[in-house]
């Protein structure tokens, strides 16, 4: 730390390893051009190191060239975060637990509506599966997928999904389009392995009527965006959630089959300890994602 000199002097380097003479350095930095050369000259006494060789033309020695990327990544981190500390200026920030799918899928492109309608709330999403506690250093509040039993704490019911099967056009157009549940049976289908939350193949097939306790040859995978992004890559039928499929149907990368779908045994809920639900920027957000959620519910239905 004892070599490292004045601010002024790093500006000087940093501007001057990007003119070809002290003359229009010193024009971008708006001092003459002697101070730049003396605070050129002092840094080079001060690390006994030849930054720059001297002629027509200004060019960097190897120190010299070594030192400018490492210097100029320095200012342009110190003004890109000065920048962002002074747009959080006045800004309440929230922290959001979620699971990484839920924020991927739903909660992300729906964040610059609640920026326009609160940018007051500066969000940090956290995503994990794990259950939460709300204790120091943890979140604010969180959305979680299960049976709404949260003891002890302050829950609120979002929304619930519809489960159905999708399926990309390409597949389609080498298996062909099924016209009847049963006619799944001769496709590759996709699951993802897992918890009670994952949507069955086998409850689908029952939905629709159809008594298949179980399924052979099932593509299986231990996550579910992996599930969805094996359909969109023609690998095969997957059991989606409404909820994780809304912009690859919108856009057609995705096409659901049949009308036959059921609702998810579990639902979506906001979730936070008692007494924080009444506070100001919990109360914006918390009423914000409850109208969110009543649209998609009722997309859902």
């Amino acid at each position: 730390m004892r070599d490292l000199p004045p601010t002024a002097m790093l500006r000087a380097f940093e501007v001057t390893t990007r003119h070809a003479t002290f003359t229009s350095a010193s024009e971008e930095l708006h001092i003459t051009q002697s101070a730049v050369s003396h605070q050129l000259k002092n840094l080079e006494e001060m690390w006994g190191l030849q930054l720059f060789q001297r002629g027509k033309t200004l060019s960097l020695t190897p120190a010299g060239a070594a030192l400018a990327p490492i210097i100029r990544e320095f200012f342009t981190n110190l003004e890109a975060t000065l920048a962002d500390l002074k747009a959080q200026k006045g800004k309440i920030r929230l922290k959001v637990s979620t699971t990484y799918s839920f924020a991927l899928k739903w909660l992300l492109p729906r964040l610059p509506g609640l920026s326009k309608q609160h940018p007051e709330l500066l969000i940090t999403l956290e995503t994990t599966d794990k259950a939460i506690r709300f204790s120091d250093g943890e979140p604010d509040v969180a959305i979680r997928i299960g049976h709404g039993n949260y003891p002890a704490l302050h829950s609120e019911f979002m929304f619930r999904e519809q489960v159905f099967p999708v399926a990309s056009p390409d597949l389609l157009k080498r298996f062909g389009t099924p016209h009847e549940p049963a006619e799944l049976l001769r496709y590759p289908l996709l699951t993802r392995d897992g918890a009670d939350v994952v949507p069955k193949w086998e409850s689908w097939f029952k939905h629709a009527g159809l008594g298949i306790s179980a399924l052979k040859e099932n593509v299986r995978f231990a996550d579910t965006n992996m599930t969805i992004e094996a359909a969109l890559l023609g690998q095969g039928i997957a059991l989606a959630r409404s909820g994780h499929v809304e912009s690859e149907i919108a856009n057609g990368s995705l096409i659901k089959l049949f009308d036959v779908s059921f609702s998810s045994p579990i639902a979506y809920y906001f979730v936070c300890p008692k007494g924080t639900e009444s506070q100001p920027h919990v109360v914006s957000f918390r009423d914000w994602l409850l109208a969110e959620s009543a649209e998609a519910q009722h997309r859902y239905q």
